[in-house]
């Protein structure tokens, strides 16, 4: 298949899924099937469907916001894991906010989550005032502005809790890169070694 006929086809099979041509998502979509074979494509199907995910929700969630399907397999089973494992959520937060899959679990979701029951236990904020979905889409300022700085009395604790579930995604983020780093000398010194 030439790479034309390729994108003709992504083209025609976004236009099947019901997006509209002359939109900004059309565009993304197209883009994000472009990106990765179709065996990809279905894996990350999969991975939706074992959380309990329909068919139907997971081409919404991909109208929506079709970078949900251009996350790793490896970041789709983790913040699924962990609204529907840890925040005790249905699957189908997907096809209603399938923008939480785009957002860093480390340094937005957990920390902000973690700010979120500790108001939400001492009943300074409840789900009929502020949702954790806006929580988790505010930008960093409009969320130390609305949540942690307008509770006066509690933005000491709320800072310091965020300050160390940052400090931890930015730990777990450098031990990451240390762990690829040792690896690739691993495979640098195997390779030296192949060809001496």
């Amino acid at each position: 298949m030439t790479p034309s006929d390729r994108i003709t086809k992504n083209v025609n099979e976004v236009k099947k899924m019901g997006f509209n041509p002359v939109s900004w998502q059309f565009v993304i979509a197209v883009k994000a099937f472009s990106a990765m074979s179709i065996s990809t494509w279905e894996k990350k199907v999969e991975v939706y469907k074992k959380w309990g995910c329909s068919e139907d929700e997971i081409l919404v969630a991909f109208g929506k916001y079709p970078w949900c399907m251009m996350a790793s397999v490896h970041k789709i089973t983790r913040v699924m894991e962990f609204f529907v494992n840890k925040m005790g959520w249905d699957s189908s937060f997907l096809a209603r906010s399938p923008i939480l899959v785009g957002l860093s679990l480390e340094k937005r979701i957990v920390p902000r989550c973690a700010i979120y029951h500790v108001l939400m236990s001492k009943g300074l904020i409840n789900c009929n005032n502020i949702s954790l979905v806006t929580m988790l889409r505010y930008t960093e300022k409009q969320f130390l502005k609305r949540i942690v700085y307008c509770h006066e009395e509690e933005t000491v604790e709320l800072l310091k809790l965020y300050k160390e579930k940052l400090a931890l995604a930015k730990f777990l983020f450098e031990l990451f890169i240390l762990d690829i780093i040792k690896k690739l000398d691993l495979s640098r010194t195997l390779v030296c070694n192949t060809l001496h």
